[in-house]
């Protein structure tokens, strides 16, 4: 039974070493590069990974199909390159493999670490990264999960040892950062699937977010870190609800406003009416 593991890279350097030495006992590596400027092909390179190379993309999902198709084990395990993969876990995976009960994928928690810190306020944060080829679909959107063509089983919450290790946020800096690309693009989703902005909805995520994170799971156990993380991760949902009101505000504007240039004088008003009606939809 092969196991390759699968990683999109973009300037990855940092982290990049420890995530292939965690998963050294894979059949095969295969490193799916965004043009990297730093040492990330030159870490790759090093841990023997086949390397390929796929345009920028903006953020990770787009790509991941087509890393995913590079890799020709019977399993395959997807792997951030700031994540690490614990003994105990691959131990796990591979035994997992192995059984003739085998669901077509694993759901597996991840523990989130932030200035350092594993938080419990982010766990488990279950992601499904592990499969048999050919069972999964990765939609383009930002933080959707995968379409699995089969059964899904997953590790128990408990079993802390055989979580991801995710180095998540080394600064405050950089959460807020990507908070601010991940909530543009969570406006992409809401269109996609419909949704529409009301002020009541943008109060209840963000007291349904602050209720999961400090009272459900007990983000109050991570002290200063808890009150910071779970204020980032409320803000996250009422700046995304935001975001798609101001969507919504241009789009009213761009079809109430007239378009520049429009006739002034009576004579070009009159051969205008004499057109064929066009439609703003779309502009």
């Amino acid at each position: 039974m092969r196991i390759s593991v699968v990683i999109n890279t973009l300037n990855s350097e940092k982290y990049l070493d420890q995530c292939l030495a965690s998963v050294a006992g894979a059949d095969e590596i295969v490193v799916c590069d965004m043009h990297s400027t730093d040492q990330t092909l030159e870490i790759a390179a090093r841990h023997g990974c086949r390397i390929v190379l796929h345009e920028r993309t903006g953020y990770v999902e787009p790509a991941r199909n087509f890393a995913i198709r590079q890799a020709t084990g019977d399993w395959i395990l997807v792997v951030d390159s700031d994540e690490v993969i614990p003994a105990a876990l691959w131990d796990h995976l591979v035994a997992y493999a192995a059984r003739p009960d085998a669901a077509e994928a694993l759901r597996i928690p991840r523990k989130n670490l932030a200035l350092a810190r594993f938080l419990w306020c982010w766990y488990p944060s279950y992601i499904t990264r592990f499969f048999r080829r050919g069972c999964v679909d990765w939609p383009h959107l930002v933080h959707v999960a995968p379409t699995v063509a089969g059964r899904v089983d997953h590790i128990s919450r408990r079993r802390l040892d055989l979580a991801i290790i995710h180095y998540n946020y080394d600064s405050i800096e950089q959460c807020i950062a990507r908070m601010n690309t991940y909530t543009t693009l969570e406006v992409e989703r809401f269109r996609g699937r419909g949704e529409k902005f009301s002020a009541w909805k943008m109060l209840l995520r963000s007291v349904n977010e602050f209720h999961k994170r400090m009272i459900h799971l007990r983000g109050y156990r991570d002290g200063m870190h808890g009150v910071i993380f779970v204020g980032i991760s409320v803000f996250y949902q009422f700046l995304a609800m935001a975001k798609l009101w101001e969507a919504e505000l241009r789009d009213r504007e761009r079809v109430s406003t007239p378009e520049l240039g429009a006739p002034t004088s009576v004579s070009s008003a009159t051969e205008t009416a004499n057109q064929p009606s066009q439609t703003v939809a779309g502009r």
